[in-house]
């Protein structure tokens, strides 16, 4: 190839390039640029089964219905801060225009999202309510939640309430949704039990470390120390069951939340007392409506109809769900009814004789 020829190939190849990223560009609208039809999925951890069990395909089978060619770039952080502020500040590198973020740390989340927002990307907060400039939060109520675990325990202690030792075992600091569930539970257990005998925050949502402290309150109180304890999840109250079996501690209510299928299970077997069912599927496919409207430059108004204030933003439009208290009695009528689990999920072999006494068929 003779040097003018090839300087007209380079020449055309420059030049369709230059109109393909123009069309990019384009595609963006607005302020110069950007991706209007890709919106990036961020969940903080997988320790809790239910983000890659169910908010992660809900979310992203909602996102492909509402929007046949939009695609879904998805990253969990592990439960790293650092690593998810990378996987967002990444997504704004590509010209994401819509991120669902549900923060390992809430606090952390302030600069980048209001960096975010100011070249014009919409951010939701999912289940946690990040700082910042978001545009949309969906999530429960939280401190209605906290109080439906507190008065599950009340329930379940009956009679010896009022006279009842109780341990919390709550959840990780970082986690805006933790102390709002704390607060919810002692609004009820303050008024309605003896005591709170021992009390601690988890970082991390960790079961192992949850092990470690009822651990630390059994060789404190003694066994017969406490009457009830409140988990502030499921994953944790796994934690909490093993170390009362290992001490010997027995009949002791024992409360979580987020309708695991392991915790299911210990609830059928009697290692677990409760947990709050939460309607994840709502949740999600509500998120995804709201990024698909908001990718779309379309209002999300009917899909919010509430607001709630951050510390650095107020008047976020919002939704907030609603959960229940699932025990023994009410696992067909809840979870097997709205097809979370199936019998044959949760009554393994293992469990079949619980099941059996449970009245799960």
């Amino acid at each position: 190839m003779n040097a003018k020829v090839r300087r007209v190939v380079v020449g055309t190849a420059a030049i369709s390039m230059a109109l393909s990223l123009a069309a990019c560009g384009k595609a963006g609208g607005g302020d110069g640029g950007g991706d209007n039809k890709t919106i990036g999925l961020l969940l903080p951890e997988n320790k809790t089964t239910r983000y890659e069990t169910f908010d992660r395909p809900y979310m992203t089978e909602k996102i492909k219905s509402l929007c046949k060619d939009c695609k879904v770039k998805y990253n969990n952080a592990n439960q790293d801060s650092e690593q998810q502020k990378k996987q967002f500040d990444a997504l704004i590198a590509q010209g994401v225009k819509t991120i669902i973020l549900d923060a390992v740390d809430a606090q952390a989340t302030k600069s980048w999202v209001d960096r975010a927002a100011k070249k014009g990307v919409k951010v939701v907060a999912y289940d946690r309510l990040a700082e910042g400039d978001i545009s949309a939060y969906i999530s429960y109520d939280n401190f209605k939640i906290g109080e439906l675990q507190g008065k599950g325990l009340v329930e379940a202690l009956g009679d010896k309430a009022k006279d009842a030792n109780v341990v919390m075992i709550n959840g990780s600091p970082t986690d805006p949704n933790a102390p709002l569930f704390k607060k919810g539970a002692h609004s009820v257990l303050d008024k309605k039990v003896k005591k709170i005998v021992y009390e601690q925050d988890i970082p991390d949502w960790s079961p192992d470390e949850a092990n470690k402290k009822m651990g630390a309150a059994i060789t404190k109180l003694g066994k017969d120390g406490f009457e009830g304890v409140y988990a502030a999840n499921d994953g944790m109250a796994g934690g909490v069951s093993t170390a009362m079996k290992k001490a010997g501690v027995k009949d002791v209510p024992l409360g979580g939340q987020d309708s695991e299928l392991a915790g299911l299970q210990r609830i059928v077997k009697g290692d677990q007392t409760l947990t709050i069912y939460k309607a994840i599927k709502p949740q999600a496919e509500t998120t995804a409506e709201i990024a698909v409207n908001l990718l779309q430059g379309k209002k999300i108004d009917s899909l919010t109809p509430k607001k709630v204030d951050s510390k650095s933003k107020k008047g976020v439009p919002a939704q907030l769900y609603s959960a229940q208290v699932v025990t023994k009695d009410n696992i067909k009528d809840t979870i097997l009814k709205d097809k979370v689990y199936k019998v044959d999920q949760i009554c393994t072999p293992q469990f079949a004789k619980d099941c059996e006494a449970a009245g799960l068929k």
